[in-house]
C-alpha cells in the first residue's frame, strides 16, 4: 500500500485538523439541537477532496480497469483518492495518530479491492470511498472505547509527543481529558450510526458538508447540483438527521443495523 506522502497528510498540521474535526462535530451536533443555521457559500480552498477530478465516464473506465486487474488502474486510484481518504478519517476522531489514518486508510483500501465490484456508480466514487473509510474509523474507535472501557491499553494521543512519555505538544488546559476524549468518541459513533440510517444521498451531502468541510460550491461541482438545491438538500436532510439522532442520543446507544459488507 502506498504511504502518505510527508507534506500532504494532516499530521504535519495537528492543530488546524483538531479544530477542523471538532468544528465538524460541533456542527452535526448543534444541527440537532436547532441551533444550526447552514451557512452560505464560501470561497472554496479546502482542497480536502482529490485535486484531479474525473469526469462520470473517466471514473467508470478507471473502475472498469481496477476489475479487470490492471495494476495501472489501481495505481491511478490509490494516487487520486489515498491521501483524500486519509484526511477525511483523521479529522473523524481527534484520536487518531498519524499512523491510525494510515492503518484506517489501508483497511479502507484492502476492502475496496475486495468489493470494487459492488461500486455501481450511484454516487462519485470519493463518496463511496469515504464511506466505507468512515465504517472502517468506526470500528478502529469501538475498539478503542473497548480497550478503554476493559483497561487495556490506552489510545495514544494526537497531543503527545512520545506515547510512553505522554509529553504534550498543545497546552493541557485547552484539551480534554481521558473522559472527555471518550465522550467525544461515543459522540462520533453515534452521529455515525445515525448518518448510517440516514443513508442515501442525504448521508452523502452531509458528510461532504460537515466531515469533508467542503463548500457549497465545491459540493455542487461534486453533486452536480447548483447552489440553491444543495442548501435546500442540506437543511431538508439536517432536519432528518434529527429525527433519526434524537432517539439514539436520548438513549446512548446505537441501533442494531444489518452489516453492509461492500462498506466493510
Amino acid at each position: 500500500m502506498r504511504a502518505f506522502q510527508g507534506h500532504l497528510h494532516p499530521a504535519a498540521m495537528p492543530a488546524r485538523y483538531r479544530r477542523g474535526w471538532a468544528k465538524a462535530q460541533a456542527r452535526v451536533v448543534r444541527s440537532l439541537t436547532g441551533e444550526l443555521t447552514p451557512r452560505g457559500p464560501r470561497q472554496a480552498h479546502r482542497g480536502l477532496l482529490a485535486s484531479r477530478r474525473m469526469s462520470s465516464t473517466g471514473e467508470s473506465e478507471l473502475v472498469a480497469r481496477c476489475r479487470r486487474g490492471d495494476p495501472r488502474a489501481w495505481d491511478e486510484l490509490f494516487d487520486a483518492h489515498y491521501a483524500a481518504v486519509g484526511r477525511y478519517v483523521f479529522q473523524l476522531s481527534p484520536q487518531f495518530t498519524r499512523e491510525d489514518a494510515d492503518e484506517i486508510a489501508q483497511e479502507t483500501f484492502l476492502s475496496v479491492i475486495k468489493h470494487i465490484g459492488n461500486f455501481h456508480g450511484d454516487c462519485q466514487l470519493q463518496t463511496w470511498l469515504f464511506r466505507i473509510a468512515g465504517n472502517k474509523a468506526r470500528d478502529y474507535l469501538e475498539k478503542l472505547r473497548a480497550a478503554k472501557r476493559g483497561g487495556g491499553q490506552s489510545a495514544l494521543s494526537l497531543h503527545a509527543e512520545n506515547p510512553e512519555t505522554g509529553l504534550t505538544l498543545d497546552a493541557p488546559s485547552q484539551q480534554p481529558g481521558p473522559d472527555g476524549v471518550l465522550l467525544n468518541t461515543e459522540r462520533a459513533l453515534l452521529i455515525g450510526h445515525a448518518l448510517e440510517q440516514l443513508g442515501g444521498p442525504c448521508q452523502e451531502i452531509i458528510e461532504l458538508r460537515y466531515f469533508a468541510d467542503l463548500s457549497y460550491e465545491e459540493i455542487s461541482r461534486t453533486l452536480r447540483l447548483n447552489e440553491k438545491t444543495v442548501s435546500s438538500r442540506l437543511s431538508k436532510c439536517l432536519d432528518k438527521l434529527e429525527e433519526i439522532a434524537r432517539p439514539i442520543f436520548a438513549g446512548g446507544k446505537p441501533p442494531v443495523s444489518p452489516s453492509n459488507p461492500e462498506a466493510r
